[in-house]
């Protein structure tokens, strides 16, 4: 992929803080994968089981780490970290694009809402009373945002994003489109025969440097807020229920559900379609695989996970007849144990 922008290994390796081992003076404009780099591109080997497919690329450079620096064919960025320094190079040569300052004449702003110099508000937007808003912000078309709302500098909203009244996001964060933020939790009371809906009273608070993928929800508290803490980073259609609590730099991928006043740790993994139940907490530094259902606390770290991984359906089924069965053949061991006891 061809960038408008253009550096020399020498400057990517010194913005980037690598090795540079090659010709400084290469003129880097684009990104692409080891197959499909073409020169002039910066390619990248995070793993090294497809080292041998570096023999081939027609990339112009690779960022990858010392122990694959030989199988190069072309000059090299040499990091610790490739994949991080492929994030650092795409930044540079793809920055966000600066919307000019402007309000389109179709928002709709409240009086009382002071609009910064640098502010981008587009097309048919609405912003309530009570609205604070910081230097640098976007809000594209078709944004929501509620009474009393809170946004900090440098956020961008995509298209159609909606934020409920009393919603606080920090510094650079970035909320993609069809985000709902605030709206009410999930909260009944059973009596008599039909349910009474509890008013949630709580607020959303959000963090800075967090990210919010395309149609996430984020229920507002009952009573307490619902946090995100700085450096989430929350990947499309998941749901956070009312109150639950995710840690700094914890990362949840697409389709999970976290019920409510759920507690995650710092730099979790979670990973697509994890369900977990309300009232647990999950501590620092965990990993949950993809599919995982999470049915209690829990209090080390690690990797976790459940579920069974897709057959062959003709040997699902057959694999099904075994687990019908599982609870009699256990009565049977424990049979067994016991008549193995008595003639011990």
């Amino acid at each position: 992929m061809k960038s408008k922008h253009s550096f020399t290994l020498s400057q990517l390796a010194e913005l980037c803080d690598v090795e540079l081992s090659g010709n400084g003076s290469e003129l880097i404009s684009g990104i692409g994968t080891i197959g499909g780099a073409k020169k002039g591109e910066i390619t990248f080997l995070a793993n090294s089981l497809y080292r041998d497919s570096l023999k081939n690329t027609q990339a112009s450079a690779v960022i990858l780490s010392t122990v694959d620096q030989s199988f190069s064919p072309t000059h090299c960025l040499i990091s610790a970290n490739p994949y991080a320094t492929y994030a650092k190079v795409a930044q540079l040569l793809f920055p966000f694009d600066e919307k000019p300052s402007r309000v389109h004449s179709s928002a709709v702003v409240a009086d009382d809402v002071v609009l910064p110099q640098s502010i981008s508000i587009g097309a048919h937007v609405v912003i309530e009373s009570g609205v604070r808003l910081g230097e640098g912000v976007v809000i594209e078309a078709g944004c929501y945002i509620g009474q009393d709302c809170v946004i900090g500098n440098e956020t961008y909203l995509y298209p159609h994003v909606t934020l409920y009244h009393q919603t606080q996001i920090g510094q650079r964060a970035i909320v993609h489109s069809g985000v709902v933020v605030g709206s009410d939790g999930f909260g009944m009371a059973w009596d008599k025969g039909k349910w009474i809906k509890i008013p949630q009273i709580g607020q959303v608070i959000i963090g800075d440097d967090v990210e919010i993928g395309a149609n996430t929800t984020i229920d507002r508290g009952a009573i307490d807020n619902t946090i995100i803490e700085d450096g989430v980073k929350l990947d499309n259609q998941i749901q956070i229920a009312h109150n639950c609590h995710v840690g700094a730099h914890t990362v949840i991928a697409g389709c999970t559900g976290v019920s409510g006043s759920t507690k995650i740790g710092k730099h979790c993994r979670i990973g697509g379609g994890v369900g977990i139940v309300g009232h647990l907490e999950i501590c620092d530094g965990v990993t949950v695989t993809g599919f995982t259902m999470i049915t209690k606390s829990i209090t080390e770290p690690g990797v976790y996970s459940s579920g069974v991984p897709g057959a062959q359906h003709k040997e699902w089924l057959e694999t099904l007849v075994y687990l019908r069965h599982l609870p009699d053949w256990a009565k049977r061991i424990k049979a067994l144990e016991k008549v193995t006891k008595k003639e011990e």
